[in-house]
């Protein structure tokens, strides 16, 4: 079990910032996927230095920062202000500092500058959007020839930037998406804007198929998102009426815990998509089965015991 644990302890890294310096996140390879980001003190020893004891001795204070989540997923390096980022002082008069674990998971990426197209494919199975934002987090992205004016707001984000991109893409080979004001929302006038993608190429099967999932020999699945349902009407659309596809927010709410009971730790498994399978989210849609994954290199197949372990 403790063998487990280390195993788990060297695939999550773990960034630690003082308040109101600056938190750096960044993967070598793959994009970041934070798994818990916390502001406060449970620890009287860490980011004392200097500090008075009436400061450092509350050591039950903690809040979730929803902002790192928002900021880093999808990128692959990220540095965030710490400075005002937790959403309310969890203790006055504690010095307090930012906890962040996080995942380099494989992603494809795509980043255009505004005006332009972005080209996403999937040479194998079908393009499942991870993340996307028309806006700006950094002064370097997009910025050759541009003032510095136009450059300063890297706290940037369009609100609706994931739809329109999930919509044209989803369930797709390939697509294209223009990087325009025109289709997002301009989330800061004035300020040069690039559209930043990251994008899993899944695996789509449609109802009463099944879903065959193969890792090369030594690497085992790790499943990121299971959906039994429809979230556009395109996809196994053939054929169909349109009353089998209207509904597009069709989420079978066991897709995630059927398809990683089934194949989580495994070189290869298959998973029929039907309703005996999961529970049926829509009655009278035509449903399909997309599902997002990677394959773990050698030696951390313990990694994935740790959901069994965890609850013996």
């Amino acid at each position: 079990y403790m063998f487990v644990k280390l195993i788990l302890l060297t695939l999550l890294e773990t960034v630690v910032t003082c308040d109101g310096f600056v938190q750096r996140l960044s993967c070598d390879t793959g994009v970041i996927s934070v798994q818990s980001a916390t502001c406060g003190r449970t620890s009287s020893q860490i980011c004392s230095v200097g500090r008075p004891p009436s400061e450092t001795s509350n050591t039950q204070c903690s809040i979730d920062v929803p902002a790192v989540f928002k900021r880093c997923n999808g990128l692959r390096e990220c540095e965030l202000n710490t400075q005002g980022l937790a959403p309310k002082d969890p203790c006055f008069g504690t010095y307090k500092y930012y906890t962040t674990n996080y995942i380099c998971i494989p992603a494809e990426t795509s980043v255009t500058c505004h005006g332009g197209y972005s080209y996403l494919k999937c040479e194998n199975g079908k393009i499942q959007i991870n993340t996307a934002n028309y806006g700006r987090t950094d002064k370097t992205t997009c910025s050759e020839g541009r003032p510095s004016e136009q450059l300063q707001n890297t706290n940037c984000y369009s609100p609706n930037a994931l739809a329109p991109v999930s919509k044209s893409c989803n369930g797709l080979k390939s697509c294209e998406v223009f990087a325009t004001h025109t289709v997002f929302t301009d989330p800061c006038f004035g300020i040069y804007k690039y559209l930043a993608i990251s994008y899993y190429c899944s695996s789509l099967v449609c109802e009463h198929e099944t879903s065959a999932l193969n890792c090369d020999d030594g690497t085992v699945i790790r499943i990121h998102s299971a959906n039994y349902g429809r979230t556009d009407s395109s996809t196994c659309s053939t054929g169909r009426p349109a009353s089998q596809l209207a509904k597009t927010d069709c989420y079978a709410l066991n897709s995630q815990t059927v398809v990683t009971s089934g194949c989580n730790g495994l070189e290869s498994c298959e998973v029929f998509a039907t309703h005996t399978v999961f529970t049926d989210p829509c009655v009278g849609i035509y449903k399909y089965l997309a599902i997002s994954y990677f394959c773990l290199p050698p030696g951390v197949r313990e990694y994935l015991l740790s959901n069994l372990l965890s609850s013996l």
